[in-house]
């Protein structure tokens, strides 16, 4: 089994309700397909990349445990995005559902992560450690994780990271995911 860091988003609803919705059922179908999801972070509000006009999103960071080949999680993860409604649309535009792979089992693979081609495995992800809507809820669920490529820890990655912080606000704690919609 390999430790795995999944970043989840939303911030449009789609074929599986408004974006707290859709995370909820995101987490509810890796489960139903051999990720073992063993910690969530809480949920933060966060602002949108790329200065286009669109709703904030809602971001998290899941620590699983998986029994598969980094390519196959991969593709399990669009699986589910396109299921949540995503479709092909602009680079940091908005979406149902954005579900990507933080770090393997502090595999390398695709670095440096020049060039990207959508749809081709880069592990660790390529942006994350550039992202603090990544990077924050990461810290929930592995305080102690280190960048498999530049080995430098998610604190201090987060902290090179100071204007970006100020667009990441937690809006519920980890317990969301159980949470009856009464109560969200």
């Amino acid at each position: 089994m390999s430790a795995v860091l999944i970043s989840l988003g939303a911030n449009l609803p789609g074929a599986w309700g408004d974006p707290i919705r859709t995370l909820r059922q995101a987490i509810a179908e890796l489960q139903t397909r051999h990720v073992a999801v063993e910690h969530a972070s809480a949920l933060y509000e966060t602002e949108p990349l790329g200065g286009r006009r669109q709703s904030h999103y809602l971001n998290a960071v899941v620590l699983a445990k998986v029994n598969v080949a980094p390519a196959a999680l991969l593709r399990t993860l669009k699986q589910l995005e396109r299921r949540a409604g995503r479709r092909l649309g602009t680079h940091w535009g908005p979406r149902p559902l954005d579900l990507d792979i933080v770090d393997f089992g502090g595999r390398r693979y695709g670095w440096p992560a020049g060039v990207r081609h959508r749809g081709r495995l880069v592990l660790p992800h390529p942006e994350a450690h550039r992202r603090a809507f990544v990077l924050i809820p990461l810290l929930d669920v592995a305080p102690d994780w280190r960048h498999p490529v530049l080995g430098v820890s998610a604190a201090a990655l987060l902290a090179r990271l100071r204007s970006q912080r100020r667009g990441v606000r937690r809006v519920l704690d980890s317990g969301w995911i159980l949470c009856d919609e009464a109560g969200s």
